[in-house]
């Protein structure tokens, strides 16, 4: 059992920055999947970026590469989110999920657990 609570959301302009954080909770945080999906108003959640338990490996959706970055510090069970070069489109309510393992980590099913979500709200 996984449990997760996200924190660091807020508003911010176009171009700026924030830095999502979850908490995990669970005896297996060390060997889980950890990924970011968001959900904007009438639109299906959508993958943004997961990494390996081991931060071996990661993967980005294509409208986040290059300006989204994730990272895991298994010590203290904790995942980020640092966001950079912020766009109105990015507005959304970001949710953190676990994932015991899958082969399609851009997929929601393979993901067990999430956590409530946290809003970010980028002005134009």
């Amino acid at each position: 059992q996984v449990q997760l609570v996200e924190s660091g959301g807020g508003l911010v302009q176009a171009g700026g920055s924030l830095r999502l954080s979850c908490a995990a909770s669970g005896r297996t945080f060390s060997s889980t999947l950890m990924g970011w999906f968001r959900q904007a108003p009438g639109k299906e959640r959508e993958f943004v970026a997961a990494m390996t338990a081991s931060v071996r490996f990661t993967w980005y959706a294509d409208s986040v590469k290059g300006r989204f970055t994730i990272s895991r510090d298994n010590a203290k069970n904790m995942v980020y989110l640092q966001m950079n070069s912020l766009k109105p489109e990015d507005t959304a309510v970001y949710y953190c999920a676990a994932s015991p393992g899958g082969s399609n980590v851009y997929s929601r099913a393979i993901y067990d657990y999430w956590g409530q979500g946290t809003q970010v709200t980028v002005s134009s």
